[in-house]
């Protein structure tokens, strides 16, 4: 019983050894940076059109429009790179109500200048220049 399992060991663990040692031709290459930051780019921009796609009101206006949020993630998923790209730059033109806080910095900006060249006194806090 001994020398049959010597010999079934010997019957796999030889061959297998053998093909271990074998050259094995594998494929490589430099990946510029380029690359890496487009890839990088695309992957951003189709996570912003997923998160867009999960708000509210966007899913109920596909849905009035006869899409359903399942259909248009699908959509999404299969658009080239190239596409994914121009649709979240244009997602990103899109007027919304999130720039709100921008626009209240701004004005704060600009009553404060001109609180502090004197030609409005909105602010306590502030003393003119004249």
């Amino acid at each position: 019983m001994k020398k049959l399992l010597q010999r079934l060991l010997l019957l796999v663990l030889v061959p297998a050894l053998t093909l271990v040692t074998l050259p094995v031709r594998a494929q490589s290459g430099l990946i510029s940076t380029e690359e890496v930051v487009t890839l990088a780019e695309v992957q951003v921009a189709r996570d912003k059109l997923a998160g867009f796609l999960a708000r509210d009101d966007v899913r109920h206006a596909l849905e009035g429009h006869g899409v359903s949020s399942q259909e248009a993630a699908e959509r999404v998923r299969a658009m080239s790179d190239a596409e994914v790209a121009h649709l979240a730059h244009r997602v990103d033109q899109l007027p919304a109500g999130g720039d709100v806080l921008g626009l209240v910095f701004a004005v704060f900006v600009i009553l404060l200048v001109t609180d502090i060249l004197g030609f409005t006194k909105v602010f306590p806090f502030t003393r003119s220049v004249r």
